[in-house]
């Protein structure tokens, strides 16, 4: 069976990462009109992650925890953190297209094949562009996220996407950590953002 697999948020400063599988024809994917979550709106993921569920073989979702990324990133192997996520999520039997997050393509298929003892799996640049079964992981990834993030919006208060490069995030973090001394929970302390944030803070 074909699977593709995708994340939904690697870069945010705020919560964690997704990480999915779906598995099933890639025709019928296809037909039912997906493409990289990235180009689509909210509305539209949404029902198209409905059609995923109702139409896929299988759906495997994993959230992995601002601490496993924040450990992974201090060893500087969050790429490996990925691939063990991935591996654990693979069947043997299956065909896999990843959506690579190293900069080299083979070195990530050879360490899930590694990790894994399957053979057969593509790792690409912009498969969740090219390849639409990694299209419809990159869906159903990018909804769940959201769904957390909406959780963690309730327990802490609005903060606009996660994402450094987002001014409402930045002026969340620089608030919240202005007023408490610390920062909310469902951070990732080992970005650089918290310390340009204490930089700035300290400038005061």
């Amino acid at each position: 069976m074909l699977c593709g697999c995708d994340e939904a948020g690697r870069g945010p400063v705020i919560g964690p990462m997704v990480v999915a599988v779906v598995c099933g024809d890639q025709e019928v994917m296809r037909k039912i009109g997906v493409r990289d979550s990235k180009k689509l709106t909210q509305f539209r993921r949404e029902n198209l992650n409905r059609l995923i569920l109702e139409k896929a073989e299988s759906v495997n979702v994993k959230i992995v925890s601002e601490k496993e990324i924040d450990d992974a990133t201090k060893r500087n192997e969050l790429n490996l953190l990925e691939a063990k996520v991935m591996a654990s999520m693979f069947v043997k039997g299956n065909s896999y297209i990843v959506d690579c997050p190293d900069v080299n393509e083979a070195r990530f298929a050879e360490l899930l094949s590694r990790m894994t003892g399957i053979d057969d799996i593509i790792s690409r640049h912009k498969a969740d562009v090219n390849f639409p079964m990694v299209s419809a992981a990159s869906i159903v990834a990018k909804v769940r996220r959201e769904e957390e993030i909406n959780k963690i919006k309730e327990e802490i208060g609005e903060f606009g996407s996660g994402y450094p490069s987002d001014s409402r995030t930045i002026d969340f973090l620089r608030t919240y950590f202005s007023v408490n001394k610390k920062f909310p929970p469902h951070v990732r302390q080992s970005w650089k953002t918290l310390d340009r944030i204490n930089s700035t803070l300290s400038d005061y």
